[in-house]
């Protein structure tokens, strides 16, 4: 391992490569800057063609005796692992919130024990992976679930930890070996979980970190003719070239997608609770893709739920995201701020009226007051598109139909909030077209349940079983019940 660190939060971190069990420095770098005040990080190592050959030909030199491995010889590896992760929790936790701007509570208290449970939980799981014999009058067959070989990973600056290790966790379970690609905009916990993976005594290739741009370090890996998978969180665009460099080399693609969710609330619903969970879509200050970010309030209630909304997002606190007290905080990057921005001034020119918010807020340079639109039409691109930011649009609707109607009236189709009386609203969930909905409840998400979008939000699903059946190769081993007689006859 490399002696070079940087310090960064009081954490010691390397900016280079991780790369056949050794750290690996790079002649091309990129600034690494925090989003809380612009202060520059570091310089990190940005990976090229020879990089990228290098890690996959080292993923595909482990490959062979990690997936001799059964799943109980891998799982004390991945025990270790997320052992590694949970003594660095703080390190973790301080190292995210300097470089993607998250909420540091947020980190310790939730992301860093969801990063160890996506490692234990998929490694003890994976031992359920045996053969499964199906019965018939003919034959028994024998199914399996094998490695498929060496995964690419690719993740997004929003939730790097959390996002990396709910791939990470199933592909290496299963047996594959792994090539991490972090997020340009936040590397640096990828960095921190290669030195876990390092410690936990992973055999050398079986996981490789890459860091550098989608346009160079991206783009050479997702055309590497040796993947088996590619696993990708991120923009529809993306996932677009993406899956046509794949389609080249026929490489099966996981794409988990944007959203343009409906947060849905029923004239009978508790207008107190579905306001405070209304005011959640303004955490990480709105850069995440689960986000109900379109409110659909029926308009018997809707005055007195956005009163409600309204009393509580008064209250959040924009500010610092290290300082406990801190609920919502800064744009990941001044052009995605940029972006945020030029969406509500083209609302707001277009007509739509700013019940609160609307500008920049006054505590930083990449801070965005928590915003509400109204007086929208369907077609308005605000509604139609996903912003990524502390924005929300209020409609309203006077029937269960036309509440459908809007709900689906998006290209997108990833998650949904539905308040009412709990009969109703799974009665309307049922009608949405999307990857899953909640029901009086936002962001419960078990490891053992699907996950994943329709339509433009993304192709496949993660979770459970789902995960397992991208990652590996299912074969069926056909066992005769009776001698078999070859015959070219058909009479």
């Amino acid at each position: 391992m490399s002696a070079t660190r940087l310090a960064i939060a009081g954490v010691p971190v390397s900016p280079d490569h991780y790369i056949d069990g050794r750290r690996v420095a790079s002649d091309e770098t990129f600034a690494c800057v925090s989003p809380i005040d612009q202060t520059a990080l570091g310089d990190i190592a940005s990976g090229n063609q020879a990089h990228v050959d290098a890690a996959v030909t080292s993923a595909c030199a482990a490959f062979p005796a990690w997936a001799a491995l059964s799943a109980a010889q891998r799982q004390p590896y991945l025990r270790r692992f997320a052992e590694a992760i949970g003594r660095r929790a703080d390190a973790f936790a301080s190292l995210e919130s300097a470089d993607a701007g998250v909420l540091r509570s947020r980190m310790a208290h939730g992301v860093v024990p969801r990063a160890m449970q996506n490692i234990t939980w998929f490694a003890e799981h994976a031992l359920t992976l045996q053969d499964r014999e199906i019965d018939t009058p003919q034959a028994r067959h024998l199914v399996r679930h094998d490695p498929a070989g060496v995964v690419a990973v690719i993740t997004p600056w929003n939730s790097p930890l959390m996002l990396a290790t709910w791939k990470i966790g199933p592909a290496l379970a299963a047996g594959n070996t792994v090539v991490l690609k972090a997020p340009e905009w936040a590397p640096l916990t990828s960095s921190l979980l290669a030195d876990c993976a390092h410690e936990a005594g992973l055999p050398p290739g079986v996981f490789n970190l890459l860091q550098g741009s989608g346009a160079q370090t991206g783009a050479a890996l997702v055309s590497d003719a040796r993947l088996a998978r590619i696993s990708f969180t991120g923009s529809v665009a993306t996932a677009k070239w993406i899956a046509t460099s794949a389609a080249a080399n026929l490489v099966p693609c996981s794409l988990e997608l944007g959203g343009k969710s409906a947060f849905i609330v029923l004239a009978d619903a508790d207008l107190d609770a579905a306001a405070a969970t209304a005011a959640l879509m303004y955490r990480n200050a709105g850069q995440v893709c689960l986000a109900g970010t379109r409110l659909l309030v029926h308009a018997d209630v809707v005055a007195t739920f956005t009163q409600k909304l309204r009393d509580i997002v008064s209250r959040l606190v924009v500010g610092d995201p290290r300082d406990a007290a801190t609920e919502v905080g800064p744009i990941i990057h001044m052009r995605q701020l940029e972006r945020v921005q030029g969406f509500v001034e083209r609302a707001v020119a277009g007509g739509a009226r700013v019940l609160w918010g609307g500008t920049r807020h006054a505590f930083g340079a990449q801070y965005f007051a928590p915003t509400l639109l109204t007086n929208l039409h369907q077609h308005d691109e605000i509604v139609q598109q996903e912003v990524f930011g502390p924005v929300l649009t209020l409609q309203t609707f006077a029937s269960d139909d036309e509440v459908v109607d809007m709900a689906n009236g998006t290209d997108y189709g990833l998650g949904g909030v539905c308040y009412g009386d709990e009969a109703h609203a799974v009665a309307i969930a049922a009608r949405v077209r999307t990857g899953f909905i909640w029901i009086n409840s936002f962001g419960i998400r078990d490891l053992a349940a699907p996950f994943g979008g329709i339509k433009r939000s993304g192709v496949g699903r993660e979770g459970g079983d789902w995960s397992f059946e991208f990652f590996c190769d299912v074969k069926d081993i056909v066992v005769p019940k009776q001698p078999f007689k070859a015959s070219f006859s058909h009479r």
